[in-house]
């Protein structure tokens, strides 16, 4: 068996490209069924936190005539940071790239895609789990219980979600073919990006550039998955901001762990940048420690909306202009 190369979305603006995967060491990591009942769906499950990486593996990126090597972090993690020259001749939207490596001699070469924003004002940035995937991450046991037993198809996704985020993503645009950027950044682990697209993509939600928490390979592992310390999180938003200074922002997240205190601070750095931030309550009651937090992000001049309903959601982003 070869080793497996998984690619991720990537993402570029004027002047860098940024890509990224894993190399596993050969196994049957690739053949995930979601669609399976029970047994077999908590089969696959299990699998994605089995995996085995290598590190220090030699990889090589395909671009603008020219193959970039590096090799892999010891946790079989690879990114590529590629400086653009001014005659690039990347386009916008979404792009193709290819990276490879060899085992025994033999090449192994995959196709990702990353995307290079059109020209426009706004990016949108959300969490999964409670945001728009119901999770029950309040619930521990509940949430495992759900991961291991319920299929692609049985899983939930909150009601009206998807026309707000379909609307998000069309916002300001006048050709059908353009769309805002996403990113879905997530304290799930990258063991679980390939059931995080399919979902998306089952539902219609917005193609999204996926940043996830750092991959698990144990079985022990699989037990706190989600949990733990969400500054990743904090510091994948703040470089999200970073590289695409011009645009105007949007955050989705939901009050059952800390998106209302990340988002916070990240409209107190970035005050000129964040335009809305928006909080699922996931409980019978809001939260009055996340009310307070609120309220003082639109103290700075940040427009915040806290729901329980997203039909809520796009009725708030109606009259605030974001969509028509």
């Amino acid at each position: 068996m070869k080793p497996i190369l998984k690619l991720y979305r990537g993402y570029a603006n004027e002047q860098e490209l940024i890509v990224f995967g894993h190399v596993f060491k050969p196994s049957t990591a690739g053949n995930y069924e979601f669609e399976k009942k029970r047994f077999k769906n908590a089969r696959s499950i299990i699998r994605m936190f089995r995996v085995k990486t290598i590190a220090n593996t030699s990889v090589y990126l395909e671009h603008d005539g020219e193959k970039i090597h590096t090799k892999t972090l010891n946790d079989g993690y690879f990114k590529f940071c590629i400086p653009l020259k001014k005659k690039d001749h990347t386009g916008y939207g979404w792009n193709d790239y290819h990276v490879s490596t060899v085992y025994r001699g033999q090449e192994i070469r995959e196709k990702g895609t990353f995307i290079r924003p059109h020209e426009g004002n706004l990016g949108f940035i959300s969490d999964i789990d409670d945001t728009f995937l119901v999770s029950h991450t309040r619930n521990p046991f509940k949430k495992l219980y759900i991961l291991l037993w319920k299929n692609i198809n049985d899983r939930r996704i909150f009601e009206d979600v998807v026309p707000h985020y379909q609307a998000l993503s069309t916002a300001g645009r006048n050709k059908k073919d353009e769309k805002n950027a996403f990113f879905y950044v997530s304290s799930s682990e990258w063991n679980l990006y390939k059931f995080i697209v399919k979902f998306t993509e089952k539902h219609e939600l917005p193609r999204a550039v996926l940043l996830l928490k750092d991959i698990k390979t144990s079985l022990t592992d699989f037990f706190f998955t989600g949990r733990g310390s969400h500054n990743h999180k904090f510091d994948k938003i703040k470089h999200i901001l970073e590289f695409y200074p011009h645009l105007e922002y949007v955050l989705l997240g939901d009050d059952s762990q800390h998106d209302p205190i990340l988002y916070q601070d990240i409209c107190k750095i970035f005050p000129l940048t964040v335009r809305a931030v928006y909080i699922r309550q996931t409980g019978s009651h809001k939260k009055s420690e996340v009310t307070k937090v609120l309220k003082n992000i639109e103290s700075i001049g940040v427009s915040a909306c806290y729901f329980k309903n997203s039909s809520d959601a796009i009725e708030h982003s109606t009259a605030i202009g974001l969509i028509s």
